[in-house]
């Protein structure tokens, strides 16, 4: 069966992932929203696709489908608003009958998780969101790895992520800590996830560092010790790059090794559809737990360089 797919935030980063994934799993795209029409892109996937920039009218055309037959109402509403937006376009989708796919982090409060769980309940729709690590291959053989190792032994994991912004990130949405949820959660959630989901439950959050562009901190799961550190700051970078050439630099290392995922990344939105599809997607208990812990690093007070730390914090200023 082919299902029809609208989509929320359009014209934002993620959104061309979401198209090509809809496109490339055989699905029509009927409606899509945003405030921003500079959405050119459409054109190389859905150009039939109605466009919207007021949520009244995106939201009369979406009911004008629902009431008039299976071929034509929407199935699935893709969400790539921003962060603050997607508890409220989630509930929106659930309200008008149709599933949820959502990007991370799903909500930016725990208790919008539990909330949604239970209009989940009521409407007898599910929420999907996009853990795309998770169908990563380089991680799924971690996993399988650690799952192998002996019970009690506890790994020394370090996590470095530098993905440099301009000046426009701290005037954006993405700089308001009310609307982004912070840089531990915007470009961090999905790594707590990818590790919750491999080394186990958190039993100690501890928070070093806390500024508008960077934080760090020690994340102690069941069966890892983890020393994390996230920045949009291009001069924490470890080699200087040439200019207008910012390229993200990812770390993680296990007992000193680098783990390789650098490759790999560019179907996983397509895998996380087909699984959604399928009907084997991930639902919300799924992304709680990483949900909990940016929640956490998020309302914690920074201790400073004090006890285990990463060690990129000797370093880099802040």
């Amino acid at each position: 069966m082919i299902y029809n797919f609208a989509l929320i935030g359009v014209a934002g980063y993620i959104a061309p992932r979401h198209l090509k994934a809809i496109k490339e799993t055989g699905q029509n795209l009927v409606a899509t929203l945003d405030k921003n029409d500079s959405i050119g892109i459409i054109d190389s996937f859905f150009p039939e696709a109605s466009f919207f920039t007021e949520f009244e009218r995106f939201d009369r055309h979406f009911e004008l489908l629902r009431r008039s037959d299976q071929v034509h109402k929407i199935h699935y509403v893709s969400i790539c608003s921003p962060n603050y937006l997607h508890d409220a376009h989630i509930r929106f989708a659930l309200r008008q009958n149709a599933h949820a796919v959502c990007e991370k982090p799903l909500v930016l409060n725990p208790w919008n998780a539990e909330a949604l769980q239970m209009m989940e309940k009521e409407t007898d729709k599910k929420v999907n969101t996009i853990l795309q690590l998770r169908l990563h291959p380089s991680i799924i053989e971690l996993k399988n790895k650690i799952e192998q190792s002996p019970r009690n032994k506890k790994f020394d994991i370090e996590l470095t992520y530098i993905t440099p912004r301009g000046r426009w990130y701290q005037y954006s949405w993405k700089g308001d800590v009310l609307k982004s949820g912070g840089v531990a959660t915007n470009i961090g959630v999905h790594f707590f996830d990818m590790l919750i989901w491999i080394f186990g439950k958190v039993q100690e959050n501890i928070l070093h560092v806390s500024a508008y562009n960077k934080a760090a901190g020690l994340l102690e799961l069941e069966k890892a010790r983890i020393k994390w550190f996230l920045s949009i700051d291009k001069d924490d970078l470890p080699v200087k790059q040439e200019e207008g050439k910012n390229k993200a630099y990812r770390s993680i290392t296990l007992d000193g090794k680098e783990i390789e995922f650098s490759e790999g990344f560019t179907d996983l939105h397509t895998q996380s559809y087909k699984k959604i599809l399928e009907g084997t997607g991930y639902g919300i208990e799924e992304t709680k737990p990483s949900i909990e812990t940016v929640f956490t690093i998020r309302n914690s007070k920074a201790v400073g360089l004090k006890g285990e730390y990463h060690p990129i914090l000797m370093k880099v200023k802040f």
